[in-house]
């Protein structure tokens, strides 16, 4: 089955249209499917859980007594209660406390009994949610005992009815939050007196409460719960409902303000979690919680692949220019090393290069302070002349050399210190380094990193480190994009996890369209109708001019996945590989 492909409009655009547009806004009118909400409250298996012990902390302290209630749809499905033989006295504090005696727990099982059966009774790995007043402790219990006998801890979801309550239960309803308030607050049906089956059946009731009143606020399926605690406004939180309905698949999102404008362009793996997780306290950026409050809507584009989502992504960006994303608004103008055209070449940078010349500079570079490490990192290597004069053949009348020729780090061709035939050797080792074979430059800026180490002087070395990653940096992503961006065309598969093929259809670096086919089925039809009506990517007459750098990059990288193969491959100016001895097997120098 085909799905949309990429193909853009005049000026690289994306076409939308307005039911591409409108789709997905908040407020429309939509069938919901049964899997579009999350997992609805009623129907999750919730393990109410209580432990009495010997102390307040797993490090020294033993399970004494396990109770645990069992409930779904607010009905009862199972209970489990036992004491456990700690293996150690109990403190006549603890006794007092729980009214359990050494007497009581000497003919009970031990921990290493009782668990596995508890363990099995809660189905914690069939998708039970562990529910306790103070989760923590418990959790952290029997956590400690499971670990201890080298089980493995199924790690549930965990929901501590201490948080929900200081939630939704005021001061002024209740002094504080402890199980035996909140039990007298909602007039639980069992009293809590520190024995742990009395215990959990209270805490039953307790989160029956919350529930209720939680569920005014949007909290009304698994996923609100997990984050019900967090410190969300409720206002902001009760916009999650935006994201019902939204595809569980791969696609970009809008956020739109009152006015229809788009506020902030993203892109998701899961659409619908993606956006849901917006209005939890795992969004912590002040200028996206500032957007959430003034957003009315969101709107989606489900895409065939991640891929196809991420490119979308940055072509709206583009496109659009949305006030809160923050990305490069003008990736056009990232710096190139080059060497220039004149009888005595130099290191320049530059904001445009010709397509012919990618072979022949470095880049592009993330920002020109980078940029202009490499270039420094170069000229400690190689007495290029750092002058930015044009200089003749023949050196002006009254020239002076300057103090780098006077050191020998230059051979002065200014004053006739070199000619032409003598820099050549120079502008070739150059040549060399632009073509990203760096080894000369490491090995000049790592013994002087070593040698400035060793006289402890710690700055001066950590700026040679700096100009290095910088320029091994660009000779990387150099490497990486001239191969690509030089193909006229790549046509590449990669096998689905659900089945089928994804297919992927790349001219001169530009992602010109996207497919899939269904398990089962011959995936060639599919690959061939992709290339008849993907994207038509004329040669660009700039380096990496087909597409912006970043969605090269993208590209790049699904490309360099384990299990992608290349179906066919227009050959280009240069071959489709990676230098063997190229930078990207030198080590990037950490930054201290």
């Amino acid at each position: 089955m085909q799905r949309s492909l990429l193909a853009a409009a005049p000026g690289g655009r994306l076409p939308l249209d307005d039911a591409t547009r409108s789709a997905g806004v908040s407020g429309t009118p939509v069938q919901l499917g049964l899997g579009d909400l999350g997992t609805a409250l009623h129907e999750v298996t919730f393990v109410v859980v209580d432990l009495e012990t010997t102390g307040g902390s797993p490090a020294g302290s033993e399970i004494t007594e396990i109770g645990a209630v069992k409930v779904r749809g607010g009905e009862v499905l199972g209970e489990f209660q036992t004491l456990v033989n700690p293996g150690m006295p109990i403190p006549p504090t603890i006794t007092v406390l729980t009214g359990i005696t050494n007497a009581m727990v000497i003919q009970a099982p031990p921990i290493a009994e009782v668990l596995p059966a508890f363990l099995e009774f809660a189905g914690f790995g069939r998708g039970a949610v562990l529910v306790a007043h103070n989760a923590g402790f418990d959790a952290g219990f029997l956590r400690h005992a499971t670990e201890r006998m080298d089980l493995t801890w199924p790690r549930p979801p965990v929901v501590d009815t201490v948080k929900l309550a200081r939630r939704v239960v005021t001061k002024d309803e209740a002094p504080n939050h402890k199980l035996s308030t909140l039990a007298a607050l909602f007039s639980t049906a069992v009293t809590p007196d520190h024995r742990a089956l009395h215990d959990a059946r209270a805490t039953v009731d307790v989160l029956h409460a919350l529930l209720g009143r939680l569920g005014p606020l949007g909290v009304t399926h698994l996923e609100d719960l997990h984050t019900a605690s967090d410190p969300v406004p409720q206002k902001r939180r009760r916009k999650a409902t935006m994201a019902d309905g939204l595809p569980h698949g791969p696609g970009v999102y809008q956020f739109v303000g009152p006015g229809g404008e788009v506020l902030y362009v993203g892109t998701a793996v899961n659409l619908h979690r993606r956006v849901r997780s917006y209005f939890t306290a795992a969004e912590k950026r002040a200028r996206i919680g500032e957007m959430l409050d003034v957003a009315t809507g969101v709107r989606t584009i489900p895409c065939a692949t991640v891929l196809e989502a991420q490119v979308r992504e940055l072509r709206l960006i583009a496109e659009l220019d949305p006030p809160y994303n923050r990305r490069s608004r003008r990736p056009e103008r990232r710096p190139w090393l080059r060497l220039t055209d004149e009888p005595f070449p130099r290191l320049s940078l530059v904001r445009h290069l010709p397509a012919e010349q990618l072979g022949a500079a470095l880049g592009p570079f993330t920002s020109h302070r980078a940029a202009t490490e490499a270039l420094e990192a170069v000229q400690e290597a190689v007495a290029v002349r750092r002058c930015t004069a044009r200089l003749p053949l023949v050196p002006r009348a009254g020239a002076s050399a300057c103090a780098l020729a006077e050191m020998g780090r230059c051979g002065a061709p200014c004053v006739g210190g070199q000619d032409v035939a003598g820099y050549a050797g120079v502008v070739a080792r150059a040549r060399t380094v632009l073509g990203t074979d760096v080894d000369d430059v490491v090995g000049v800026l790592r013994g002087k990193i070593r040698a400035l180490a060793a006289q402890q002087r710690y700055e001066e070395a950590a700026t040679h480190r700096d100009r290095l990653q910088a320029l091994l940096a660009g000779a990387r992503r150099s490497e990486r994009l001239r191969p690509l961006v030089t193909t006229p065309e790549i046509l590449a598969a990669r096998r689905r996890d659900r089945g089928g093929w994804e297919f992927v259809l790349v001219r001169h670096g530009r992602l010109a369209g996207t497919a899939a086919s269904e398990p089962g089925a011959d995936p060639m039809p599919v690959a061939q109708a992709l290339r008849a009506t993907a994207e038509a990517v004329p040669p660009p007459a700039t380096a990496c001019g087909a597409a912006p750098v970043e969605e090269s990059e993208l590209v790049a990288s699904w490309l360099e996945q384990p299990g992608v193969r290349l179906v066919e491959v227009e050959p280009g100016v240069m071959p489709l590989a990676c230098p063997v001895r190229g930078a990207a097997r030198h080590q990037l120098p950490a930054r201290g």
